[in-house]
């Protein structure tokens, strides 16, 4: 049998402000490449949708007048999926606004944005500059260290609760908040980040590791994915790694 990847993206009109999409797309190419099936669905403005249908979901950022409305959408229609395919085993990347919905709250000034509730975070909105730049972090999702390599542009600053664990930890660039070398955030099979610009195409080992949890909702059991010629990606990835300052 065919596998097949199931992919959800929420809000992909509203939070796609840096080309987020990208991810979605580079996911696709690398399964059609291995002859692995793929589902794309999508879930908008009013829109709920089964947990148990999507192995993948996926949010992007946007900007804050499009969060306020995407917020307050998603804990109507789409939170308690999103709980309960989470506490199946769907894998969720949320990348940027995304990853700040992911927490209790986004601070702007006097509002506060209520966030879905599904990591021990917050995140606010300070005075002071942007947290702009390129940016190396690393994270171990199970096959051992790995640099993670991207882009951040945000102003809010993330704070992780005493229950969050980091996605990775900064090896140049601001992460969370520019001061405690902290970047995402990971729980069970939900990863934040702020890296975008789109992030899976500079780091393909990320897209299959991603595809690997997916597929095993599915299977009850990790698959070894066909290695792919990967030089045009590799070099995105050393690449990304050299804007950061990482060799």
């Amino acid at each position: 049998m065919t596998p097949i990847l199931r992919f959800l993206a929420l809000y992909p009109d509203q939070m796609n402000i840096y080309a987020d999409r990208g991810n979605m797309l580079f996911l696709k190419k690398r399964c059609e490449w291995r002859g692995i099936g793929f589902e794309y669905a999508t879930a908008g403005q009013g829109e709920g949708f089964d947990p148990a249908a999507h192995d993948l979901i996926y949010m992007g950022g946007g900007q804050d007048r499009d969060q306020r409305l995407v917020a307050a959408d998603m804990l109507a229609t789409k939170r308690d999926a999103i709980a309960a395919a989470v506490d199946d085993g769907a894998v969720v990347l949320a990348v940027c606004g995304g990853y700040q919905l992911l927490g209790h709250s986004y601070q702007l000034g006097d509002e506060r944005i209520p966030g879905l509730g599904l990591a021990d975070l917050e995140t606010v909105r300070e005075d002071g500059p942007r947290l702009i730049g390129n940016v190396a972090i690393e994270v171990d999702l199970g096959t051992g260290p790995h640099v993670l390599a991207g882009f951040e542009n945000h102003g809010g600053r993330t704070s992780l609760g005493a229950g969050a664990e980091p996605l990775g930890r900064v090896l140049k660039g601001f992460g969370n908040n520019g001061r405690d070398k902290l970047e995402g955030v990971r729980r069970h099979n939900v990863f934040g980040t702020y890296l975008h610009g789109p992030l899976l195409p500079k780091n393909a080992w990320l897209a299959d590791r991603l595809t690997q949890l997916a597929l095993a909702r599915a299977t009850g059991e990790e698959p070894e994915l066909e290695p792919l010629d990967d030089a045009l990606e590799q070099a995105a990835y050393e690449s990304a790694k050299r804007a950061a300052g990482v060799g």
